[in-house]
């Protein structure tokens, strides 16, 4: 009954977390990538990606959000660059463009969904993972952060 218990909990807190109360702008200034972040959902510094930007996460660990811009000196397309990434298997949306590609599925219990945008040089993307179980209180927050991305 306490694991229950304890389940239950957990899951009203990470439930809650997906409510964004207060939002705040990232920028990386190397690249000008922009980004709307919710510091209220995403309140814990979690390292360094590969080129420049920022790892956030929730309190509780089960989501994450990295705001990432990668050189793309081979001048790359979408189609390209996804590609040599090698991305798994089993991809459940994907959308290319001629200057951005979406790619997204689900991974042991938690979607991944990947967007990058192409311009000056730089892919500048966000990648967010969170609980597969608490889509529609993602859907959201998913959709502001992806259409904020930006590059200045």
């Amino acid at each position: 009954m306490k694991t229950i218990a304890a389940a239950v909990i957990a899951l009203s807190v990470t439930l809650s977390g997906a409510k964004a109360d207060s939002w705040t702008t990232y920028r990386i200034a190397e690249t000008g990538t922009s980004v709307d972040v919710p510091v209220s959902v995403f309140t814990e510094i979690a390292g360094k990606p590969d080129g420049y930007g920022q790892q956030f996460r929730t309190s509780d660990g089960w989501a994450d959000l990295t705001v990432q811009a990668v050189s793309n000196r081979q001048h790359l397309s979408p189609a390209q660059f996804l590609a040599r990434k090698d991305p798994p298997p089993g991809i459940i949306y994907k959308r290319i463009a001629p200057n951005f590609f979406v790619v997204s599925s689900i991974k042991r219990d938690k979607i991944w969904y990947d967007r990058c945008n192409f311009s000056r040089g730089y892919v500048h993307c966000v990648l967010i993972n969170y609980p597969a179980a608490e889509k529609r209180q993602w859907d959201h927050l998913l959709t502001r952060i992806s259409h904020s991305l930006s590059a200045d």
